[in-house]
């Protein structure tokens, strides 16, 4: 009865890595690099590298972006390693099915699915957290007058706007793959030329002096709370602790794996489209932090919609 049972919980998919498709195969290499890029380089990269530097690694966090990524690569690789042997849709849930088995591969598809929806989640909410700081705080003002919640675990408001994104997006994607792919590319492009509009912009404004803040030029009222100033003012803990919490800025690449099915190619594009994906992502988190933490001092950034009020604060003081 035991040895039943554990057979069946190792229980393994046959490899049909040959087999056919009832997916239509449209995805080239650029669609795949594009979605890698798309569900990973969210609004983490205006979020994440404040907070961190502030509360964790200080202007080191550059260096936090980059442990970070080498943890990342590994996994990529791994990910395409499988996605070159299993080009099927399903991603961590189908090459958990076919090389270690069936029990296993239940437990990665439910943390998957809640990886997913936490991750979509605090997207949702880091997109209208950035809409409200445009609006001047209306709709939360707005929504806290009107819609009160008094939970203590909650927020303090129904964040009416990002759940309506999610809605929208989920309509969007059900027009198909393809449709769904090019409206993500153009996203993305976008995304990344903001990026790198404000890469070129913040440099402008970036002061190495502010990599070399000693202690006593730290306003009493931060000291507490600051370190011990300088490039690490959190020492080389920081720097890994700050690595822990720069990791979740690389979740989402998987997504590219999911698309085994619909990749025009997908042993040679999957691949590829991962590791493309998070060099990409890697540059643009590390150039982000680097100018922000050289255009504002680390104990200064704020936590949330840090850059707009990083350029918005510059005007001022212009």
């Amino acid at each position: 009865m035991a040895s039943r049972i554990f057979l069946a919980l190792t229980r393994k998919k046959k490899n049909e890595a040959d087999g056919g498709s009832q997916l239509n195969r449209v995805l080239t290499l650029t669609d795949l690099t594009a979605l890698g890029v798309g569900a990973t380089l969210g609004l983490g990269v205006y979020v994440l590298a404040g907070s961190v530097a502030k509360n964790v690694a200080g202007p080191a966090v550059c260096l936090s972006f980059l442990v970070a990524a080498v943890a990342s690569a590994v996994s990529g690789l791994c990910y395409a390693e499988f996605a070159a042997r299993v080009p099927r849709a399903g991603s961590a849930y189908v090459y958990s099915y076919v090389s270690v088995g069936e029990f296993i591969a239940f437990i990665i598809g439910w943390n998957l699915i809640l990886e997913y929806v936490i991750g979509t989640a605090s997207v949702a909410r880091g997109l209208s957290n950035y809409v409200d700081a445009l609006a001047d705080k209306q709709i939360r003002d707005t929504l806290t007058k009107w819609m009160p919640m008094d939970v203590s675990f909650l927020s303090p408001y129904p964040d009416l706007f990002s759940f309506g994104m999610v809605l929208l997006l989920t309509a969007l994607l059900s027009f198909g793959v393809r449709e769904s792919s090019s409206l993500n590319n153009v996203f993305t492009a976008l995304n990344l030329i903001t990026i790198v509009i404000v890469i070129v912009a913040g440099s402008i404004k970036a002061d190495v002096a502010n990599w070399k803040i000693s202690v006593s030029d730290i306003e009493p009222e931060y000291q507490n709370d600051a370190g011990k100033g300088g490039f690490l003012p959190f020492g080389y803990a920081g720097i890994m602790a700050g690595a822990a919490k720069c990791f979740y800025g690389f979740v989402g690449f998987d997504a590219v794996a999911t698309t085994g099915e619909e990749a025009k190619n997908p042993q040679r594009d999957i691949p590829l489209a991962i590791v493309i994906s998070l060099a990409i992502i890697f540059g643009a988190y590390f150039a982000i932090s680097t100018v922000l933490t050289m255009m504002w001092p680390y104990y200064l950034q704020v936590t949330h919609s840090h850059i707009y009020n990083h350029f918005t604060r510059k005007l001022k003081t212009k």
